[in-house]
């Protein structure tokens, strides 16, 4: 951007009109489809964080969204700004890495739906 000859992406165009850097949130409360137990939401965010590199974009991102998702709000917003982490959506469902790629989050990995079964 700036030199003579260069040009921006979309990407570049949506990250660099922000201008601020977002705030993580806690995601807005959600519903499952159908009532699921915690070792049945674990298994869908093991299998979610087992194939997520295999769709795009850096592992070493991946591994960073991870441990955010996993981590408590202020550690997340700190793993998410150390990694270079442009957050497009505060409750990290939408993100992208320094070079433009595109990163999707599901509510599963980042919070209990409403409808969570507690197994005892």
């Amino acid at each position: 951007m700036g030199c003579a000859g260069s040009s921006q992406s979309k990407a570049d165009v949506i990250l660099f009109s922000q201008g601020t850097v977002k705030k993580i949130r806690k995601p807005k409360p959600w519903k499952h489809p159908q009532p699921i137990t915690k070792t049945q939401l674990i298994q869908l965010r093991d299998e979610f964080w087992d194939t997520a590199p295999h769709y795009g974009g850096r592992k070493e991102i991946w591994d960073a969204l991870r441990a955010a998702a996993e981590a408590d709000l202020s550690l997340a917003q700190a793993i998410v700004d150390s990694a270079g982490v442009i957050v497009q959506s505060s409750d990290l469902t939408v993100c992208y890495d320094e070079r433009g790629a595109k990163y999707e989050l599901p509510k599963y990995v980042l919070s209990e739906p409403t409808n969570l079964i507690r197994e005892s």
